[in-house]
């Protein structure tokens, strides 16, 4: 079985890296960890099905858990393109503080227009816009966390 503070460190570990899973087995015990958004979730089960649900620090203990959905879009956006993020990481508009934003709405992109930085790891990774068109929508602010597959711009192809 799990010891409680071998759990609380392995959620700190999970949550410090862009891993989105973790599962490991210990003499008929099994525990995985899951990155579901902003919630993260450990299931313990042990011989007879046992299931407990132990939220991370700082998170607001729920009844259920939640999935972590795309917002639905409205009809008129159907048309539009969303890059989304591609790893867990912190969302940059610019390479550095005292530099222009890479884009902005209304701005005009082509597939390989750098759109932002996602730092995951201490490794800056820049974004490319994936298709030619116009920025409708920037849909997280400057430094925020971002999940995998997290919206990060709507864009109208050409």
């Amino acid at each position: 079985m799990f010891k409680l503070n071998e759990i609380k460190e392995l959620i700190k570990l999970v949550d410090e890296t862009s891993i989105h899973e973790l599962e490991l087995e210990n003499e008929g015990s099994r525990l995985t960890i899951r990155k579901p958004g902003k919630t993260e979730v450990v299931q313990v089960q042990a011989a007879p099905v046992q299931m407990a649900s132990i939220p991370a620090a700082g998170a607001v203990p729920q009844t259920a858990v939640q999935e972590t959905k795309a917002p639905e879009r409205k009809p008129a956006d159907a048309d539009l393109h969303t890059i989304t993020s591609p790893m867990v990481g912190t969302f940059y508009r610019a390479s550095s503080p005292e530099a222009g934003s890479f884009v902005n709405k209304g701005d005009r992109v082509s597939e390989k227009t750098v759109v932002c930085i996602i730092e995951a790891m201490k490794l800056m990774n820049e974004l490319e816009a994936e298709v030619k068109g116009e920025i409708v929508d920037i849909l997280v602010e400057n430094g925020q966390l971002v999940e995998y597959g997290q919206p990060l711009f709507l864009v109208k192809p050409e």
